[in-house]
């Protein structure tokens, strides 16, 4: 077994280990402390981290790790886990069965493998750069939908939508406009992993954190599709919002969020 392969089951491993743990929790009373005015954080996050990267340890322990409720600093290590323990903690922390666990792998600056794992359902996606993307074993693509009008997209709104005028309602109110219907679940890593199976047709978002994305943004590639900035540049993990798309409908996107000069 090539040493990927071996980092990648144990991704996979581990996803499955908390995301079992999240769903059995699920439905208990959480305690619940905020990082900001509605920012959350339960004591499941906290635990399901602690399992992600004991389990990892035991199988490597050549790269730091980049985790959610762990991270110290904003900056990006070259070579590192990148661990969302709990995608949708406003959801789990009121009973709503949306939300997924998310690990990626980075080595050199770039994303290697990727594994997004949907508890209540039973969903484990997974990635490996340049070995497409896979649903429980089965490889999946992006949706073949090219036009605007017929497409399903996803988004979601940050934190600070109550203070910062920059909070993606113009982009919501111009595209609802254009596509056949948008859905906000609250699980930016899972949208992106709908996205890479077809379920969407785009998604876009400002100012996530690394572990949002940097599994999901590797889904959606390896499975066809295409990740930028909203105005169309190269994706970078610390970039200060994100465009993906099954490409067919990626132009027409950028046009279209450049039509409100956001």
């Amino acid at each position: 077994m090539e040493r990927t392969d071996t980092l990648l089951l144990a991704a996979k491993n581990a996803a499955l280990l908390a995301g079992t743990m999240l769903r059995e929790r699920m439905l208990e009373t959480h305690k619940i402390t905020y990082k900001g005015e509605i920012d959350i954080v339960t004591e499941a996050d906290k635990a399901a981290e602690e399992l992600i990267i004991a389990k990892l340890q035991k199988t490597t322990n050549d790269f730091e790790f980049l985790a959610e409720e762990s991270a110290s600093s904003n900056s990006i290590p070259q070579s590192c886990w990148v661990i969302d323990p709990l995608d949708g903690t406003t959801n789990y922390s009121r009973g709503y069965p949306v939300f997924c666990v998310s690990i990626a792998l980075r080595i050199e600056g770039q994303e290697i493998l990727g594994v997004i794992y949907n508890p209540m359902l039973e969903e484990l996606f997974y990635a490996t750069r340049g070995k497409g993307a896979f649903l429980n074993e089965k490889r999946v693509r992006c949706s073949q939908v090219s036009v605007l009008g017929k497409s399903l997209l996803a988004t979601g709104f940050p934190y600070d939508i109550r203070t910062n005028p920059d909070n993606n309602l113009n982009h919501f109110s111009v595209l609802a406009k254009k596509v056949q219907a948008i859905r906000r679940a609250g699980a930016a890593a899972l949208d992106l992993a709908y996205l890479a199976m077809g379920r969407f047709d785009g998604f876009w978002e400002l100012r996530l954190k690394p572990w949002d994305t940097a599994a999901g943004a590797l889904l959606v590639t390896e499975a066809g599709g295409k990740v930028t900035t909203l105005h169309g540049e190269a994706f970078v993990l610390d970039a200060p919002h994100i465009l993906a798309s099954n490409g067919m409908i990626h132009a027409d996107l950028i046009r279209a969020i450049a039509t409100d000069n956001g």
